[in-house]
């Protein structure tokens, strides 16, 4: 192989890894969300609310260091039907990085609660046989304000 050919496949194989090398920061630099951080849950909350549309919930949260003390939970979503959700029906299988709770029935509901900061969430999945028949989709997740312990306001 002559010098010159030498000097071009080096050329060649110097951009590429150049290239590869860009690729490689510019995907480490995309703009991922930063993730919480972790703290640990304490809330002793009760949230009422009521909307225009007729959707609304009372909801008791009493969370210590990630352990769940309290939940009881009814939300209607207008005069079409209710949810429900009592801690005695759960058993709390979580702890970290979120507070997890499975419905002892074996149906597979579950609860979870999380922080961010301004509001705990309290959020339900697998649960439609806990609900009346068609609303399960417009059941949201309840918010509370950890420092007033009432209803989080999202603005």
């Amino acid at each position: 192989m002559s010098a010159s050919r030498r000097r071009t496949r080096d050329a060649v194989y110097t951009r590429a890894a150049s290239f590869a090398c860009v690729a490689i920061v510019l995907t480490a630099c995309a703009s991922r969300p930063t993730p919480i951080a972790y703290r640990p849950i304490t809330v002793d909350a009760h949230c009422t609310q009521r909307e225009e549309d007729g959707f609304r919930e009372d909801a008791r949260l009493s969370v210590s260091n990630n352990h769940v003390n309290a939940i009881d939970w009814q939300l209607w979503v207008g005069q079409r039907g209710t949810c429900r959700f009592a801690l005695a029906d759960f058993r709390q299988t979580r702890e970290k990085p979120q507070v997890e709770l499975t419905a002892r029935d074996g149906s597979g509901c579950k609860l979870l609660v999380w922080q961010e900061p301004g509001r705990v969430t309290l959020a339900h999945a697998d649960c439609e046989q806990r609900c009346t028949a068609g609303i399960y989709d417009e059941a949201w997740p309840v918010l509370f304000d950890p420092a007033s312990g009432g209803c989080a306001v999202i603005r």
